[in-house]
């Protein structure tokens, strides 16, 4: 980023994104903390709970594994910003689906939290682009 400012808020964003995960994890941690085996695999969570138990692991919703090719940067910190923007809104959808497929109210609360700070993030992402689009117009005199 060819700002403090934008790298101060690409540090805030990913810090709290971690809270994301931790935040996700203990929800799903105590959701399957007490659940017998046999209602696992009748939920078609047998295969993860073959080879994770409850621990949590973090796969998508069809179960493939987090990968580090999830993330997508080029170097360019436009292009780079956009992607960020795009993602933050894939966030706040998979989160709303998310909060159609519960009828627990504590899980619903702590999806529209997370729902809710993707919203900011996205607008912090757009704050920083116009940033960065202004200062890689400012005209330099050395």
């Amino acid at each position: 980023m060819p700002t403090n400012r934008t790298k101060g808020l690409l540090t805030d964003i990913g810090t709290e994104e971690l809270a994301h995960w931790e935040i996700v994890g203990t929800m799903i941690y105590r959701l399957l903390k007490n659940v017998p085996p046999e209602q696992l695999r009748q939920v078609d969570l047998g295969g993860h709970f073959a080879e994770h138990d409850r621990a949590v692991y973090p796969v998508d919703a069809s179960g493939v594994p987090w990968t580090a090719a999830y993330v997508q940067a080029t170097g360019d910190p436009v292009t780079d910003l956009h992607e960020d923007m795009a993602a933050e809104q894939k966030a706040r959808t998979t989160y709303e689906h998310l909060i159609r497929l519960t009828d627990d109210p504590g899980v619903k609360d702590t999806l529209r939290f997370l729902r809710e700070r993707e919203v900011v993030h996205f607008q912090r992402f757009g704050e920083a682009l116009n940033e960065v689009q202004e200062e890689l117009t400012r005209k330099k005199v050395f």
